[in-house]
């Protein structure tokens, strides 16, 4: 509108002020048809508008990709323009979202955090008590064994180990009684069919 009193523009200054009226555009719209692109940039054809593009992610002014079958820029990320005073209300309310969304992650984090500490405590309790049943049935067997051991005049250690491997001489006595009692009843069963 002010041309006029402003001084002529090089073509390395279009260029910028067409990059920032992409990522003004991309502010907007993340899929931009190539007509608005030719429309808005006032260029004359497809191919200067895909080198325009082209230069605008070689500078890092915006990322995404050409996709010409169906004639559109697509947006992935553009770099942010000044922010004007009719702005600030919608920064503002944005700011405020996200503050009100962190309060509720973080009081929901103190929530979970004082359930594990609750259930921790338990779980030490619990241990605390199961370890002093372990120590109460320990001390019942020493006291029963050493009174075990005291009636029949042996070491409490002794009386232990014999409790709980049997001697040696009884297996084999066992085992022997067994056999001969196999071998009277096989006597017997031959005995038996002769005198029949």
């Amino acid at each position: 509108a002010e041309a006029a009193n402003l001084p002529p523009l090089t073509e390395a200054q279009k260029n910028k002020l067409r990059h920032l009226s992409v990522v003004t555009l991309a502010a907007k719209i993340k899929c931009i048809p190539y007509s608005v692109l030719l429309e808005q940039l006032q260029l004359k054809n497809v191919r200067q508008l895909e080198d325009l593009v082209i230069e605008a992610v070689y500078a890092d002014v915006l990322r995404g990709s050409l996709d010409q079958r169906n004639q559109r820029l697509e947006v992935d990320y553009s770099i942010g323009r000044d922010i004007r005073r009719e702005e600030l209300s919608t920064i503002t309310r944005t700011l405020q979202e996200w503050c009100q969304g962190c309060e509720v992650v973080l009081s929901g984090i103190e929530e979970q955090v004082s359930r594990a500490n609750q259930h921790k405590e338990q779980q030490l309790a619990l241990k605390q008590q199961i370890e002093s049943e372990v120590a109460n049935l320990k001390k019942t067997i020493k006291v029963t064994t050493a009174a075990a051991a005291a009636a029949t005049s042996q070491d409490p250690e002794q009386h232990l180990t014999e409790l709980r491997e049997p001697a040696p001489g009884t297996n084999q006595r066992q085992t022997s009684k067994k056999t001969s009692k196999a071998k009277g009843l096989r006597g017997s069963a031959k005995i038996w069919s002769k005198s029949n």
